[in-house]
């Protein structure tokens, strides 16, 4: 049966009139838009105990610290406040009149665009709470990107997401998907992204996080996911900016493991090629989810957890996962680029190419238009693909870029990429590890 929205008024009503919920909202850039929700609702006084808004950075550090990184809106940020204000309501609220009451902590830092529309409008919004009376913390936490073109506009949005967390945390928890589902309710399509949800604490045990992170993707809050070598989840692009980058695409239920030999060759070829020091790299195995959303839009709970253990097994390998919703080269490139990447390297393999520089693999009237977007996208002064050979079954012929069949009217941009140096063979392999095709 069909979950019920509620509207955001009705949502904020339903907290102000619930006697047990009582807590604080603090609240950096964009002005308090979360608090103003729960006040105009309506019997706001039995919700809130208090609400701040420490814009001037002499005022904000007085009460919350200085950030060594120079950076307001950040996960350190935010974790600081959500102790601040916790430890407050803890300290200075005893006695009988709150001796029921489930106290929480909201908290966002949030930039949105400003009036010459040059920044990146992003936030990162959190709550901590009380799932029983006296009983240990909870923690959500998540980080957005605002996507209207107008400042007005993203801060509605991000009013309503924190009434939504607020409201998720409290009458959700049982249901985690539907958690996660509920923070975009009453929002337009195409209004915010959701990259990252990190949870914490006794209702959360059982949660695993990989699952919610990549949940986010298959219900198109997110293009993309990433784990660190521990499995935990990461914020995309404080993990990725200005860095370099090197990425072994897989597929989709992929029965073997990926070639790490080569894949070795390609990333010791891009440091060698880049001048890239390891402490400024970043290795990325890629899980491609995009091939599963486009034959049906709605994963089921199997392919789910799948894609977490698959995460979860290449994690264990010692290297960064990436799982995405990219079916195209050219579509990851556009990704990473937002991040402003010193050098992009992603590995491939030559028949992968030999299918985009076949024009019989599609129509014949749209090919040239599919390359063009494709190279367009795919190609910059710092994206290189780095290209493993194939076996020809037949013969046991070893494909290179040199020897790969390109079609007649493709020649000519294929030998400006290969000659240019955009399209690289992999050097140095042992022909034992070349897959045969």
């Amino acid at each position: 049966m069909a979950r019920e929205i509620f509207e955001t008024n009705r949502k904020a009503l339903k907290i102000n009139l619930n006697p047990d919920i009582y807590g604080t909202f603090a609240e950096i850039g964009a002005g308090q838009e979360v608090a103003r929700n729960f006040f105009g609702a309506g019997a706001a006084s039995g919700t809130i105990a208090k609400s701040i808004s420490a814009y001037d950075m002499a005022f904000s550090d007085a009460i919350y610290g200085v950030e060594e990184s120079g950076r307001y809106v950040s996960r350190t940020r935010l974790i600081r406040m959500l102790d601040h204000e916790f430890n407050l309501l803890t300290e200075r609220l005893h006695g009988e009149k709150y001796c029921n009451k489930k106290f929480f902590a909201f908290a966002d830092t949030v930039t949105t665009l400003n009036f010459t529309k040059t920044n990146d409008p992003h936030g990162w919004i959190g709550l901590r709470f009380q799932h029983e009376v006296g009983g240990p913390v909870n923690e959500i936490v998540i980080h957005v990107r605002l996507l209207d073109s107008d400042n007005q506009l993203q801060q509605k949005v991000l009013g309503i997401i924190g009434v939504n967390l607020v409201f998720a945390a409290y009458y959700y928890t049982d249901n985690v998907q539907t958690m996660i589902e509920s923070l975009v309710d009453n929002l337009a399509m195409g209004s915010v992204e959701i990259d990252l949800v990190k949870v914490s604490g006794p209702v959360f045990q059982d949660v695993n996080e990989r699952l919610i992170n990549l949940y986010l993707i298959a219900k198109g809050f997110a293009k993309a996911a990433i784990f660190s070598p521990l499995g935990k989840a990461a914020q995309i692009k404080d993990y990725l900016y200005k860095k370099n980058i090197i990425i072994l695409r897989t597929k989709y239920r992929q029965k073997s493991n990926p070639n790490f030999d080569l894949f070795n060759l390609a990333v010791e070829q891009f440091k060698k090629n880049t001048g890239a020091e390891p402490a400024d790299t970043i290795v990325l195995i890629e899980v491609l989810m995009g091939n599963v959303l486009d034959e049906d839009s709605t994963l089921t709970g199997e392919d789910l957890a799948y894609f977490a253990e698959r995460a979860e097994y290449l994690c264990a390998t010692g290297n960064n996962i990436i799982v995405s919703n990219f079916r195209r080269n050219n579509h990851l490139a556009e990704f990473i680029a937002q991040f402003k990447p010193k050098n992009v390297g992603i590995a491939t393999n030559v028949s992968n190419l030999r299918n985009i520089f076949n024009s019989d693999q599609y129509n014949k009237e749209q090919y040239a238009n599919e390359l063009l977007s494709y190279i367009s996208g795919m190609f910059n002064k710092n994206v290189k693909l780095y290209a493993y050979p194939y076996k020809l079954k037949k013969d046991n012929t070893i494909v290179t870029s040199k020897n790969m069949p390109v079609s007649e009217e493709a020649k000519p941009l294929f030998e400006f990429l290969t000659k240019n140096g955009y399209i690289i063979d992999i050097e140095n392999y042992d022909e034992k590890f070349v897959k045969t095709v």
